[in-house]
């Protein structure tokens, strides 16, 4: 049965979804809004997206939406209604706020129109959050955030400077744009006591984790090398995604200078981009990549030798990286360089498709890569538990399913509540 034809609570319903982040973005929690925004579209009901303009993970805003302050655009059945922000070249407490307090102005100022029956937003946008939590009690219909990162956290942890100071209030919008909500859903459970913590009642939380959003690989391997130049008996350990503060991703510039017979290849795109740069500068063996289109992402992943995901010795429980998802559907084994009691290392651990090093410790990151060197039938075998891992827990169909019955819940709950 299509989504179109399927009988159920949302059929119908008129939807607000808040999120910064937005397609045309490939990476971060973008895809997530907008697949999520077009299933339920796709499932018979009326769906509206407030956004940002798109700018992540460059920090730099896409050069079609420049001098644009308002738009309406109409992707996959869904009204994706975009206003106007500041886009911060460089992460610090003070622009990161200026950042927020602009989605914020601009999302409560003109918020798209019409009364929706359910709000749903999409956090860590401190600013959509509090937008979320604001328009479901301006229109007293019920709301429903769902945590990818705690930002309270993420000041104190990534390393942002004048993050201290940011922490508590953080934290405390946090706290507003969670207290009131009927539902919170977490995408792991080692968000949990964080989101208990700013006061949330345990009864209320929902687990649901994202999918994979990609595609598996399709292209021969050995040609997609050879394409990107990279030679047979080189080890190649890639890093996929945001080159923020928080990543850490000084460790592969560092194994990188300890080993020169080892590739590194940093693929995307982020505000440490040019700081990475100028320390890998005379290093031959350091690569730095645009982010690849969606048609081949997978292809460039399956065509390294080693994925490798890095954070900050002090990231323990703001954060899951998003790439996890992609990287186990590559097939390649993941190397993650990441404190050993945060949600990260939780995920490596349960995918069985990788091994846990030090955070911010380049030889035991260059050790953890060579073994695999040494051993490509154990590397294959690692890597291969990747996709199996996903078939069984992060199946987009899956996923969608989770958040249609924490949505279900959602809306009798709220019709039980105005029966009374």
């Amino acid at each position: 049965m299509s989504d179109a034809a399927r009988p159920g609570p949302i059929r119908g319903r008129r939807l607000l979804l808040v999120s910064t982040n937005y397609a045309p973005e490939l990476t971060g929690i973008g895809p997530y809004a907008t697949q999520l925004a077009e299933h339920w579209a796709a499932s018979g009901a009326r769906v509206r997206a407030l956004t940002g303009m798109p700018h992540y993970p460059s920090w730099r805003l896409e050069e079609s939406y420049r001098g644009v302050w308002r738009t309406v655009e109409i992707r996959g059945g869904v009204g994706v209604h975009r206003r106007r922000h500041y886009v911060p070249p460089r992460q610090t407490a003070l622009k990161r706020a200026a950042f927020e307090a602009s989605i914020l102005a601009t999302g409560l100022i003109a918020p798209p129109p019409g009364r929706p029956d359910v709000v749903i937003a999409q956090m860590p946008s401190l600013a959509g959050g509090v937008i979320g939590a604001r328009l479901a009690r301006h229109h007293r219909v019920p709301y429903l955030p769902v945590v990818q990162d705690l930002m309270g956290a993420a000041a104190a942890q990534s390393g942002i400077r004048g993050g201290g100071r940011a922490a508590a209030v953080a934290a405390a919008a946090e706290r507003y744009a969670l207290r009131g909500a009927a539902l919170v859903g977490v995408i792991h459970e080692s968000f949990v006591p964080g989101v208990r913590a700013l006061g949330v009642d345990p009864g209320r939380i929902r687990l649901v984790p994202n999918w994979t959003h990609v595609q598996g690989p399709t292209a021969d391997r050995a040609a997609t090398r050879t394409r990107l130049g990279w030679p047979e008996g080189v080890p190649v350990v890639l890093h996929s995604g945001n080159m923020g503060l928080k990543q850490g991703l000084e460790v592969l510039v560092e194994a990188a200078r300890l080993a020169p017979a080892v590739r590194v290849v940093l693929m995307g795109d982020g505000n440490q981009r040019d700081a990475l740069r100028a320390r890998a500068e005379g290093l031959a063996n350091v690569e730095f990549l645009e982010p690849a289109g969606a048609e081949e992402f997978t292809d460039v992943l399956a065509a390294a030798d080693v994925l490798a995901v890095t954070q900050r010795a002090s990231v323990l429980d703001m954060s899951v990286p998003s790439k996890l998802t992609s990287y186990f559907t590559s097939g390649r084994p993941v190397v993650a360089s990441v404190a050993d009691e945060g949600g990260t290392a939780d995920e490596v651990r349960r995918s069985g498709a990788g091994v846990l090093v030090a955070p911010e410790d380049p030889a035991a990151l260059l050790e953890a890569v060579q073994k695999f060197a040494a051993d490509p039938a154990a590397a294959d075998a690692l890597g291969a538990e990747g996709p199996r891992y996903v078939a069984r827990h992060l199946s987009r169909e899956a996923g969608l399913a989770r958040f249609d019955d924490l949505l279900a819940e959602v809306l009798r709950d709220g019709q039980d509540s105005g029966r009374r």
